[in-house]
């Protein structure tokens, strides 16, 4: 775990030098072609686009420069080829206090109430997701739709862990690679959770190191899941999420199908499978004892 927490106290500059790795040289304007023996851009190249002297942009990567204004942050971001997500994060990340005064984040629960509400819902999948990609609810047809959803699971853990997880989604390698980007978008690095986690999968996982190593920042409110289910085949389902007010970093997901896609017809399917295990396990009637 030692990267994870060289990179917790020095989330600005780890960040930076994963980003200037992954820039194309191509694709912006340098005065100088050498051969390079490293992808992406050298520090003095960051600092010529972004208009700063080679020893502040150094002081920054370093972490001994923590307070950049943020027009040199927006003009390391255009350098860099940040999208809005991304812009945003490093602005969050050179505002974040020395690792000595942040706050650890308590440990995460979902309120009950919305747990019961969750849990209650038939008429679409449903899931709440933590902020480490923690399920923290569903209801039965979430669960059937993808057993990741369980609570009590991680889906980024199961993602790069579990082989079943692995063959249930048709874009394997896109989902993992938004899933470790959805986790940079919502946890503290200072986290002993994240760390923990981190930790795990790093130690068991190459492909998950090489691309928590990147850096890549998204936040995804709407698209479509292809599963390969055991129940139904292959379904092709839209999802749409909502922040849990007052519970940062939380995520209300929702499923769906299209009217009249197969999809839907899939959906109730599973939907007649939840309603028939409520039959099995609701109490007799008294004239049926």
């Amino acid at each position: 775990m030692g990267f994870v927490v060289e990179e917790s106290s020095n989330s600005l500059g780890a960040f930076l030098r994963a980003r200037r790795g992954v820039v194309d040289p191509g694709t912006v304007r340098l005065p100088d072609h050498r051969e390079r023996r490293v992808p992406g851009l050298r520090r003095e190249e960051v600092a010529f686009l972004s208009g700063v002297s080679p020893h502040y942009y150094a002081r920054l990567e370093q972490g001994r420069n923590r307070n950049p204004s943020p027009a040199v942050l927006d003009a390391l971001a255009r350098a860099l080829q940040l999208d809005e997500v991304m812009t945003a994060h490093l602005h969050v990340l050179a505002e974040a206090p020395p690792v000595g005064r942040r706050r650890v984040p308590e440990p995460e629960t979902i309120r009950p109430e919305l747990k019961r509400m969750v849990e209650a819902w038939t008429e679409q999948p449903a899931a709440v997701i933590g902020r480490h990609r923690d399920v923290l609810a569903a209801n039965e047809l979430a669960t059937l739709l993808n057993e990741g959803f369980t609570p009590g699971r991680n889906l980024m853990r199961d993602i790069f862990l579990d082989p079943v997880a692995r063959d249930l989604y048709r874009d394997r390698d896109t989902v993992a690679r938004g899933v470790v980007a959805s986790v940079r978008a919502t946890a503290d690095a200072d986290d002993p959770r994240l760390i923990e986690l981190v930790g795990e999968l790093s130690a068991r996982s190459e492909e998950f190191r090489e691309i928590w190593a990147r850096h890549d920042v998204h936040v995804r409110t709407d698209g479509l899941k292809h599963y390969n289910n055991p129940f139904v085949g292959e379904i092709a389902v839209n999802y749409h999420s909502f922040a849990v007010i007052g519970s940062p970093g939380q995520t209300l997901y929702l499923f769906s199908a299209d009217p009249g896609s197969p999809a839907e017809r899939s959906l109730r399917q599973l939907a007649g499978m939840t309603r028939h295990r409520d039959g099995e396990n609701r109490p007799p009637h008294e004239e049926e004892r």
